[in-house]
């Protein structure tokens, strides 16, 4: 089946978060010790986890509750029980550095695009985070004059599973739900939130962990299991 537009997730769909986030936090520590606090590995890493999970249960279901210079702001004050404007800045900045000095698109990913230029089928990025950041990813993988839309939680108020993330890209495309495909690897957020909405969906994700098949119940079961990325072309284009 061929469609008129097609969504993705960005984070863990159209690139592999896990090692991202892993140069991210050893960057962040790095700039923890070159301004001057003491920290091993394991004392950064359960101060970040503490700092996030306060973080998300205060900003829940809102593009804050993903950033990470609050997570850094919160953990200079659990570790030191200070404020420092410059150090929190400095390590939510050296984070997002390291971050997207490894980014590199999923393997099959500049084919579909081309597929669906080729096609004349519209392409959005649907996202949970703030615009600054996902603005940058883009950017980082030379991707940014290929999206017709960017729709984040930042801009629209609401965090997928939400419908109004999805129901605005339909908006800005004048689609409607059954013309449209929504790519992404979070179920809750991506499959269930898109498939609320009437959308088909097609699961992918980026580091091969996909859900085992009787997760996948309900409005949980995708419409699609990519289990390449490049399989979107058979489904899409």
């Amino acid at each position: 089946m061929s469609y008129e537009a097609v969504f993705f997730d960005l984070d863990n769909t159209l690139y592999p978060y896990a090692p991202c986030n892993e140069a991210g936090k050893r960057a962040a520590l790095e700039t923890f010790r070159e301004r001057g606090y003491e920290m091993h590995r394991e004392t950064f890493d359960e101060l970040y986890a503490t700092a996030r999970r306060e973080a998300k249960r205060e900003t829940r279901e809102t593009a804050a509750s993903h950033d990470r210079h609050i997570y850094f702001k919160r953990a200079l004050r659990l570790h030191a029980g200070e404020h420092d404007a410059a150090d929190a800045l400095a390590l939510g900045d050296a984070y997002w550095e390291g971050y997207a000095s490894e980014m590199e698109l999923c393997d099959g990913v500049e084919r579909v695009f081309d597929a669906l230029t080729e096609a004349g089928t519209e392409i959005a990025v649907v996202t949970n985070l703030t615009t600054r950041v996902q603005l940058r990813k883009l950017s980082r993988l030379s991707i940014d004059d290929r999206i017709d839309r960017l729709v984040t939680s930042e801009e629209v108020g609401r965090e997928k599973p939400s419908a109004i993330p999805f129901t605005t890209a339909l908006a800005a495309f004048d689609r409607r739900p059954s013309e449209a495909l929504m790519v992404g690897d979070n179920v809750g957020a991506d499959v269930a939130g898109a498939n609320a909405v009437g959308m088909d969906t097609a699961l992918f994700v980026a580091d091969g962990e996909t859900p085992a098949v009787d997760e996948l119940d309900g409005d949980r079961r995708p419409d699609h299991r990519l289990d390449a990325f490049a399989d979107l072309t058979e489904v899409a284009a």
